[in-house]
Formats: structure tokens, C-alpha cells, sequence
């Protein structure tokens, strides 16, 4: 039986599926090769067919469910019909939620690596079997012989980077693994023990460094692309080996990898410096080619009055909000030129009957489809500091608790939804009209905990307000697409600084690189007209890093990316970030101030913050369970500490 499937629109490719999905699976089955290796690995057409089916596994995170949570840090909550989800599940520490369930992104019950089902990829379920894949293929590269140099490149180089970037993505959540680089034989016990997180990564950067060598900038600029010029996006390249080879040693360098869940938030600002070095020479050298212009990444035009202000009329070619969502643009995948690394979107129109109906307000049926809301906590929302640039607990601010929603950072008017902003611009039924302006107040139209915001907010960064019953964005006609990239260029200027404040500062730089760590943040503001890091933080290394992780907990909301900061900043059981909070506040204003006048100025009462809940952690919960059935294979793979 031979099969031939489609994934990134290389074409018709040859494909060896190899029927493991699990760890155990994994360790203790034969590879059951449909062709012969000879065939499967003799040219570059083959050989590419057989990657193909890695690319394939890599999971979609906003739809991977009908309705499906990524945001496992401080950042978000669901409304109480959302209990079964993972984020609910992590604040009441029961981590094994992840586990063969079919509403996270990390695992899943029923997987399949050959299926185009956006369902039926999670990242746990298909991680061992794509690094068994990438060790297959490297073992039989001699059998590439009717290939070009530029040909062997490309195939070697795509698996070296996906052997590292699946042990990478476990290891954020479980901690060091067996790092696995070879064939294991089914016929053997498995022996392999787990490794330090930094064993593993020093395993994961020479294959990332090594990717990085072998690969191209653009896949358009070889003659392998040209045939399918401009469909190039989410090939593997030299970028991403850059991007991740940084992410990898930061990781590895940051605060919990180096001194153990044990120590506590005592050690959050103490890296490992010379990790951390080869972090920043890596992103530098990353955005050394992006400033200098030899890439196909650039960051994109900041808009926020445009979707603020419920237009959209920039003239720019790329948008802020296209690298989460597109409309109008013939289902065109989000990313724009800011996504470095994203895997394929099977079902572009699941965004419209998924994604994009989980963010609103349900109060009278307002956004149509089940009760599924996420979010955002007010204390997360207080890292959107001031437009001067400061945060809003710093004296010198501004920050008035009486105009709380007045001067803030511009991103907070593009990400966040907020009391007496117009929800509705097309006509409703008479009696629906009190539901067009939010009521987040304090008793207001929009809040309660079945239909409506426990948090005094809601999110309209990865889909737009217009998401909506009246407006329709999320009808066919629209065809809006949404995605969450892995990996963009504005998380990789975060990275730089924290990885050079690590070691030097404010001022700490690469060699590599023009640009100091503040010079870093501060382009990242350029960007959206906020201001720059006041000198009272760059003079004080700890000031800074705190300004750092607050830039970074506003640039990338949302994305899926905090839990995993918190963690590795020890973090996670500590106080602020083991609580959820809601802003509680009464109207000043009239109803009728909010259809004259602009919702920033609305003048308020009583402002204050209240717990929702606390996370009730202890160090175990910094890092997730492993499953029993691979812990009981051999007693070399242990698990994780307190489970």
C-alpha cells in the first residue's frame, strides 16, 4: 500500500507512516515501512514526502477543539462552562489534565500524523513519533543519492531542527527527557535516562545550530522553491533554527532550569550568563539579518486606532492584526511578515465556527455557539502600563483610578475590550440595543460568570469585537482566518533583551548585533507609539528585567506563551502572579455620554481589584506529570518530582 497526501502545497509527496504515537509506542514498536527504504529516500521528491508528514503533526492551538485553551499563566479565565478546560484545570493544580485530552493542544486521544483533521494533532501525542521520523531520515541521508547539494541541505537541515524542536516544545513542560538520536531498536529495552533540562538542550542547540548552518534565509531564493515560489512560508529555514537555537539556551539559562523549582522566587532574577550569551549571539544574529533587510521578516504597521475606532482603513500592506487574523483576504493564513514559525492551518472556516465565537460576550446570545469565553484577568491587564511608557504602579505615571482607561499603552485599546466600548456597529433589534456599548462595570450589562465577563474585560486581540451576532464577522462571507504563531519576530526582540539584560543590563548587547537590550524594547514601542523605558529602570539591572517580563507579558498576551514564562522565572507560585483578579468599579457617566463620547475618557468610581481565585501551587507545579505508562516502561524514566 503506498500513500500520497498533501500538507504545505509542495505537492504530491511519497509518505512512510510509521503507526507510533505515544512514548511507549514509541520505544517498543517497529517501524512498519510501507515502501522500501531505497524508494522512499533516493531523491529529493521522496525524501521531502516523507518530512511532509512531520510538518502535518505540528497541532493548530486555537483549533485544535471546537473550543480550545493555550493560555495557562496568570493571564486568562474561562467563565464557569468552561471548567473541563485545561486553563481551569491548571488553577486547580491538577495538572494531569493534559493528558490524552482532546481539548488541548498538548496532547490528544485519538491522534493521527496522516489525518488533515486540525483534531487530531497534539503536541505530546505526535512528539516522539516525529523525532523517531527526523532519526530515520537522518540515519538513511547516504541512501540520497540522486539529489543536488542544495537538495541534501534542505532535507538534513529540516531534520536536525525538527528533532530538537519536539524535544524543545516537551521539555518547556516536563522538564529534561531522554534525548533521543537514533533508531532505537524495537527489540531492545529501552534504556535511555532522563537527562538535565540542560543536558537536553545542549543536545537540542547543536542540532538547532546545525539546522541554522544547513538551511536558507528563503526557501523562494533556491531552485528546489522555485516551484513553489511564494508557497514557501512555512517551510523550515535558517530563521527558525535561529529563532529557536536563542529560545533554546535562554531557556536553559533562565532562573528555574538553573537553580531548581526548590529555590523559589528567591532566584528569579539570577541567570546562567554564558547561556545566556549564546542566547543573545543567536537572536542577534537573527536580527541582524532582519534590520539589515536580508530577510522576509519584517514587523508589521501597528493600527490600533484603525480596529479601535471600528474601521478598517490603513493603507499599510501589513497590519498588526493580520499576524492573528485575516478577513476579506481569500482565507489568507494570519502571520503576515512578522510569523517566523507556524505549522500548516488544515480548516481555514473552523475559525469561523470555532475560534472567533470564543471571545465575546454570549449575554442574549450576542456571539453566537456555547457559553465558551476566555477572559482576561485584571492583573494582567495592569501590565498595560501608561502611553508615556511607564507602568501603572509607578508614581510618576499618571495612572488616575478615576480615568482608569485614559493615556494607556496603545496596545491596550487594540487587545482589550473595556466598559462602554461600542461592541455593536450594524443595526439590532430595538431591544437589543442597551447590549451595543459594554456594560463591564460593576453589575453592568456584561458581567457574570455564565454569559457575560467575570473580569471587568474581554480580548479582541486574536479576534476582532465585530465577531458578533449583528456584524457577522465570523459568517462566511468574511472569511476570516485565525492562527497563533509559534514563533514571531516581536517575541524574538523580547527574547534578545531578556537574554542580554541577563548578563549586562539595560546596556548588555551581542557582538552580533547593534542593538542594546533597551534599544530592543524601546523598537518594540517605536513600533506602537509608547514610550521608552524611563532611565529610572535602565539604571538598575533588576528594574529592568522587570520591565523586560512586563514588555514582553503585553507584546505576546494572549499567545500562549506566560505560563511557561512564569515558570521558568520561578515565578508561579509566587504572589502577584498565583492570583486572578477582577476590576470592580461603578458609572459615573450616563449611558448617553458613551454614544457621544469616547469610552477612554468615561470618568469612574470606587476602582478597585478583587481575588477571584489563587492558585494554591507548590514547587511540583512547576512542571507537569509525566504519563504513568511511560514512567513505568524502565526506571530510568522517572517521574517528575511530587506526582
Amino acid at each position: 500500500m503506498r500513500q500520497i497526501y498533501k500538507t504545505l502545497l509542495w505537492g504530491s509527496l511519497l509518505s512512510v507512516t510509521l503507526g507510533l504515537f505515544s512514548c511507549e509506542d514509541y520505544l517498543e514498536k517497529a517501524p512498519e515501512s510501507i515502501i522500501s527504504e531505497e524508494v522512499a529516500f533516493q531523491n529529493f521528491t521522496n525524501f521531502q514526502g516523507f518530512i511532509e508528514e512531520i510538518y502535518n503533526c505540528i497541532p493548530d492551538k486555537e483549533k485544535k477543539y471546537w473550543t480550545s485553551s493555550w493560555n495557562w499563566g496568570d493571564d486568562e479565565l474561562f467563565n464557569l462552562e468552561g471548567s473541563f478546560h485545561m486553563t481551569n484545570q491548571v488553577d486547580l493544580g491538577n495538572f494531569w489534565a493534559w493528558q490524552n485530552n482532546a481539548a488541548t493542544w498538548f496532547d490528544d486521544d485519538n491522534p493521527s500524523p496522516t489525518s488533515t483533521d486540525k483534531f487530531r494533532h497534539g503536541l505530546y501525542a505526535h512528539a516522539w513519533y516525529a523525532i523517531r521520523k527526523a532519526n530515520m531520515g537522518l540515519a538513511n541521508l547516504d541512501l540520497l543519492t540522486s539529489a543536488t547539494q542544495e537538495e541534501k541541505n534542505l532535507i538534513e537541515g529540516q531534520l536536525y531542527f525538527f528533532r530538537a524542536w519536539w524535544h524543545f516544545e516537551m521539555m518547556q513542560y516536563l522538564g529534561g527527557l531522554p534525548y533521543v538520536e537514533e533508531v532505537l531498536p524495537s527489540h531492545e529495552k529501552p534504556t535511555l535516562p532522563r537527562l538535565t533540562y540542560q543536558e537536553c538542550a545542549d543536545k537540542a542547540g547543536a542540532d538547532f545550530a546545525r539546522a541554522a548552518e544547513l538551511l536558507p534565509i528563503n526557501w523562494d531564493n533556491t531552485s528546489v522553491g522555485a516551484s513553489t515560489l511564494g508557497k514557501n512560508q512555512l517551510r523550515i529555514n535558517k530563521i527558525m533554527a535561529l529563532g529557536y537555537l536563542g529560545k533554546n539556551y535562554l531557556w536553559a539559562g533562565s532562573p528555574l532550569m538553573v537553580h531548581g523549582a526548590q529555590t523559589g522566587g528567591t532566584q528569579t532574577y539570577n541567570y546562567d550568563e554564558a547561556y545566556c550569551r549564546k542566547a543573545a549571539d543567536a537572536f542577534g544574529e537573527l536580527l541582524d539579518l532582519v534590520e539589515s533587510g536580508q530577510t522576509q521578516y519584517a514587523l508589521v504597521e501597528f493600527d490600533y486606532e484603525d480596529i479601535y475606532n471600528h474601521k478598517k482603513t490603513s493603507t499599510a500592506a501589513n497590519k498588526y492584526s493580520d499576524i492573528f487574523y485575516t478577513t476579506g483576504q481569500n482565507w489568507l493564513m494570519p502571520g503576515s511578515t512578522e510569523a517566523i514559525f507556524r505549522g500548516p492551518s488544515t480548516d481555514s472556516n473552523g475559525s469561523n465556527w470555532n475560534t472567533t465565537k470564543t471571545f465575546g460576550p454570549k449575554v442574549q446570545g450576542l456571539v453566537e455557539h456555547d457559553n465558551i469565553i476566555h477572559h482576561p484577568t485584571a492583573n494582567y491587564v495592569n501590565n498595560y502600563g501608561m502611553a508615556n511608557g511607564l507602568p501603572l504602579n509607578d508614581p510618576d505615571s499618571g495612572f488616575d483610578p478615576e480615568y482608569p482607561f485614559r493615556d494607556r499603552d496603545p496596545r491596550f485599546y487594540h487587545d482589550i475590550v473595556f466598559d462602554g466600548f461600542k461592541y455593536i456597529n450594524s443595526t439590532m433589534p430595538a431591544n437589543m440595543e442597551y447590549l451595543r456599548y459594554t456594560g463591564l462595570h460593576t453589575g453592568g450589562t456584561m458581567r457574570n460568570a455564565a454569559d457575560g465577563s467575570r473580569t471587568g474585560y474581554f480580548i479582541q486581540k486574536l479576534v476582532p469585537h465585530t465577531a458578533n451576532k449583528y456584524d457577522g464577522a465570523y459568517n462566511w462571507s468574511f472569511n476570516m482566518h485565525t492562527y497563533l504563531p509559534y514563533m514571531r519576530l516581536g517575541d524574538i526582540y523580547t527574547m534578545y533583551a531578556e537574554a542580554c539584560a541577563a548578563f549586562g543590563g539595560a546596556s548588555g548587547k551581542s557582538s552580533k548585533f547593534s542593538k542594546t537590550a533597551e534599544e530592543a524594547i524601546n523598537t518594540l514601542r517605536d513600533r506602537v507609539g509608547a514610550g521608552h523605558v524611563h532611565a529610572s529602570y535602565t539604571s538598575d539591572r533588576t528594574k529592568f528585567i522587570d520591565e523586560v517580563r512586563r514588555e514582553r507579558a503585553v507584546e505576546l498576551s494572549f499567545e500562549g506563551f506566560r505560563f511557561n514564562d512564569l515558570q521558568r522565572w520561578l515565578l508561579l507560585t509566587e504572589y502577584p502572579y498565583n492570583v486572578k483578579t477582577s476590576h470592580e468599579f461603578d458609572r459615573v457617566e450616563s449611558d448617553d455620554f458613551y454614544k457621544e463620547n469616547d469610552p477612554r475618557d468615561a470618568k469612574v468610581a470606587n476602582f478597585r481589584e478583587e481575588v477571584i481565585l489563587t492558585r494554591q501551587f507548590g514547587t511540583k507545579h512547576y512542571w507537569f506529570p509525566l504519563k504513568i505508562d511511560d514512567t513505568s516502561m524502565y526506571p530510568e524514566f522517572g517521574q517528575n518530582p511530587g506526582w
